[in-house]
């Protein structure tokens, strides 16, 4: 038995059996192990950041880790950027990045790179395994690490003689125990009971505290104060559709979120943080809420947010509600424009789907779209590094074996790509609607806002994907999934139906206006 062998081994014996993978030489003792161990799903990623990205997405759904695979410190940099996502997103998550042989370092090959850094800048759990022996208990303790309480990034930094080398003796597969759930602060609720019975405030929710449950006991205690209920602007994970309580969602643009926020006294955070501006602004304040506003940090993340939402339910005598199921939208017809798009994805949406929405301002009507479609699931953009659409899907997709819809923008769809490879190597059931508008059309409304306007066409040809443009059709045909292109409400429609009903991956290109519309 080696070291890579002990790894797999204690990765399954605590449910870890799923890793997303992109192997260099460091690796191939772990590569070569996967013969042993059957019960581990090992999935080929061509880019780093699709197998972070996807890990993302596995746990977001089973709240559980999967692993990773990542090939010394460049392979690390190159999944940073969806780990990033993931560590805003609070989910578990185990992160194996191969390193040299502890003998080699010294010669500075050229590979040799600052990994304990990069793993550091993750602000999660890291360890480097010195030892074939230590590595069975390394792994135990990065699964315990990753629950958190809240969820984060256990790195693990494997050298590859700690991974080839033999263990001496043989572990008995340490089983890691879970750190139980953030107390409920009694002082902090009775803060919280006041605030609701005698100011303007507002319920703030976020994290694990918006499955259909928990919505609708923060209804009944907004319903019972008079309070506001919103969200956070990017949830990791969110239960929505007909018959599930619908509260506000945070506007993305700091401007109206103030003016969303501005009437209120008192906010409950309920496994979420202080809402603040997603950038700085001239002239537009980071805190969102009032200067003078009472924060109340009930449920911190990594809380049992059910608890605390009981808790006030029943400390305010909450009565029940009942939550309206409303009139889904109709099909649309005409001309394909984002309104027309939104409302084609709410009129096909069938019950139990999982939605990864990296949409961006092509998406800016879905959720009222789809507010009233049949009970589903949200997952967005939690750390705003785009190219989080695809990996996350297929992750997602990889969980549950449940159809995915990923609602992917043109301009993020190109930082992972591979994905597409994937999810047809895998047979995964991922429908993608590549929505073309041929812009980084976000940039440009930020441009605007942070008074960057310029009338020059060099400065204007830096935010536009047209010259040549994108072939996205050809591009997931080349990865190996079918795929169609749209160009009106009708088609959109037929298409989505038809995707819904196909086993495997499903790729549509939306041909929308071009930039903001």
């Amino acid at each position: 038995m080696n070291g890579a062998h002990a790894l797999l081994a204690t990765l399954q014996a605590n449910g870890v059996t799923t890793c997303f993978a992109n192997p260099g030489t460091s690796e191939m003792h772990f590569v070569a192990g996967l013969d042993d161990a059957p019960g581990m799903n090992a999935i080929l990623c061509l880019f780093e950041g699709v197998a972070t990205g996807a890990a993302d997405g596995y746990a977001r759904v089973t709240k559980t880790p999967a692993a990773t695979l990542l090939h010394l410190g460049p392979g690390l940099a190159n999944g940073w950027a969806n780990l990033h996502n993931a560590r805003r997103a609070r989910v578990p998550l185990i992160n194996i990045v191969g390193d040299h042989a502890t003998y080699h370092t010294k010669f500075d090959a050229p590979l040799q790179s600052d990994i304990d850094s990069l793993a550091s800048a993750l602000k999660g759990w890291q360890r480097r395994s010195a030892r074939p022996d230590d590595v069975a208990h390394d792994a135990a303790d990065a699964v315990r690490a990753s629950f958190g309480p809240p969820g984060q990034i256990a790195t693990l930094i494997l050298p590859a003689d700690a991974s080839w080398g033999e263990v001496q003796t043989p572990p008995s597969w340490p089983l890691a125990t879970r750190s139980p759930a953030l107390e409920l602060d009694e002082g902090t609720l009775g803060e919280a009971l006041r605030a609701l019975r005698h100011k303007r405030s507002a319920v703030f929710l976020g994290g694990s505290a918006l499955d259909a449950t928990q919505l609708k006991l923060a209804q009944r205690i907004c319903s019972a104060t008079n309070s506001k209920m919103v969200m956070e602007t990017f949830p990791s994970i969110v239960d929505r559709g007909a018959g599930i309580a619908n509260p506000e969602r945070l506007i993305y643009l700091s401007e109206f979120a103030v003016a969303q926020l501005k009437d209120v006294d008192a906010i409950v955070l309920i496994g979420s943080s202080e809402p603040v501006g997603f950038f700085a602004y001239p002239n537009v304040p980071s805190r969102l809420i009032p200067d003078q506003c009472d924060v109340i940090n009930l449920a911190p993340p990594g809380s049992d947010t059910t608890l605390a939402l009981e808790s006030l339910v029943d400390a305010l005598e909450a009565p029940d509600v009942t939550v309206a199921g409303g009139e889904r939208v109709g099909e649309p017809s005409g001309a394909l424009t984002t309104q027309s798009f939104a409302a084609a994805i709410g009129a096909t949406l069938p019950e139990g789907l999982l939605v990864a929405d990296e949409s961006n301002t092509s998406g800016v009507h879905l959720f009222g779209a789809t507010q009233c479609s049949p009970p589903h699931q949200w997952m967005t953009l939690t750390g705003g590094s785009i190219g989080f659409g695809l990996p996350v899907a297929l992750g997602a997709a990889v969980a549950s074996g449940e159809r995915v819809l990923c609602l992917e923008s043109d301009g993020s769809m190109m930082y992972t790509p591979q994905a597409l490879w994937t999810m047809a190597r895998e047979s995964a059931p991922v429908t993608v609607v590549a929505l073309s508008n041929r812009s980084y059309a976000i940039l440009n409304l930020e441009r605007q806002r942070v008074g960057a306007v310029h009338d020059g066409s060099t400065s204007q040809r830096m935010l536009e994907l047209d010259e040549p443009a994108l072939d996205l059709c050809s591009v997931a045909r080349g990865l190996g999934v079918p795929a169609t292109r749209v160009s009106s409400a009708e088609e959109l429609v037929r298409a989505l139906r038809n995707s819904y009903a196909t086993p495997g991956p499903f790729f549509i290109e939306a041909l929308l206006p071009k930039g903001l519309t």
